[in-house]
């Protein structure tokens, strides 16, 4: 049975329209990825009914107005807009959405702002004592103008607990897969991210991204499929000699194969990808070290250690403290 999962995307003049389309497309996806499962309906709420002009001059329609909007409410999520002034953008603050965030926010399950959708939230109180982001352009801006928020310029998105906010423009993308991971689990939100052809988590500010993605697709299919394989068997045997013995290769051939079609070894190769899906851990639970280390197939904490500082030149729990998606 699906779960009706009531999206609500706030509209008004000038709104950048990949924050509204962006994140509507990425619910569409995981709908279609779990056969109507994911149950997402998403709805635009303006001022009015009717027709808003976006920044890029194109319409949209919005389903009803702002004091229409009642009964559950799954996700808010608020959009922004720029004013372009002699010193740079200047976000925009809508007055009619304020007001409404102000009353609605409340009943939410979550809120979330994508781009400078985050002074909007700031505007209505939503973020005081909290952690977010916004587009870099108008960090300060933010900072300067609600100093009981804390303002980190560098993420690609922050959690803070039921409140999430989102870093410049094409981010909307890549927080609207966040959503879908919270409510769905990663391996649908990483079958949306190839339909779009995108990173699940991107490089970036929190230096994210995705070992079968950040690679060019091999000429042959069998590599790319063993790719695949890797990315959804990290804890099993992932050993040079089993991969071949899949292959239907010798060791020596598939060695020699591989590097060709990815440039690196078998072994770097089941390494990075391990140490990736440890970084997701890291960054979206709490587990303790050892149970990140079984899950990835690094084995032990000793071994996680050891490959983070070589991969990424930290530890841990240094990562995790920087990079936690739960402020």
């Amino acid at each position: 049975m699906s779960t009706t999962r009531r999206v609500v995307i706030a509209v008004f003049t000038d709104v950048d329209l990949l924050d509204v389309t962006g994140p509507a497309e990425v619910f569409a996806l995981a709908n279609r990825e779990t056969g109507g499962r994911a149950g997402y309906r998403v709805q635009l709420a303006g001022r009015e009914p009717g027709t808003v002009t976006t920044s890029a001059g194109v319409r949209l329609v919005a389903d009803l107005s702002f004091a229409e909007v009642d009964g559950v409410v799954d996700t808010l999520l608020i959009p922004g807009a720029v004013d372009m002034r002699p010193g740079g953008p200047v976000a925009r603050i809508d007055r009619d959405v304020v007001a409404w965030l102000r009353t609605a926010a409340p009943s939410a399950r979550r809120v979330a702002s994508v781009c400078v959708g985050a002074h909007l939230l700031a505007a209505a109180g939503l973020l005081d004592g909290r952690t977010a982001t916004t587009h870099w352009s108008t960090a300060a801006q933010l900072a300067a103008d609600h100093p009981e928020v804390t303002v980190d310029p560098d993420p690609i998105f922050v959690r803070s607990g039921n409140v999430w906010t989102g870093a410049g423009i094409s981010a909307c993308m890549d927080l609207a897969l966040a959503l879908v991971a919270e409510d769905l689990g990663e391996e649908v939100a990483l079958a949306v991210a190839r339909q779009l052809v995108m990173y699940l988590k991107r490089q970036g500010g929190q230096s994210q991204f995705s070992v079968p993605l950040s690679r060019p697709p091999a000429s042959r299919r069998d590599i790319d499929e063993l790719r695949v394989f890797i990315a959804e068997n990290l804890d099993g045997d992932l050993s040079a000699a089993a991969l071949a013995e899949r292959m239907c290769l010798s060791e020596r051939h598939f060695a020699r194969v591989f590097r060709q079609e990815t440039g690196t070894t078998p072994a770097a190769y089941v390494e990075a990808a391990r140490v990736e899906a440890a970084r997701r851990l890291l960054e979206g639970t709490d587990q303790p070290l050892d149970r990140v280390a079984a899950a990835c197939g690094l084995g032990s904490v000793e071994t996680l250690h050891r490959a983070l500082r070589k991969q990424i030149g930290t530890t841990p729990a240094a990562y995790r403290r920087r990079f936690r998606t739960t402020a």
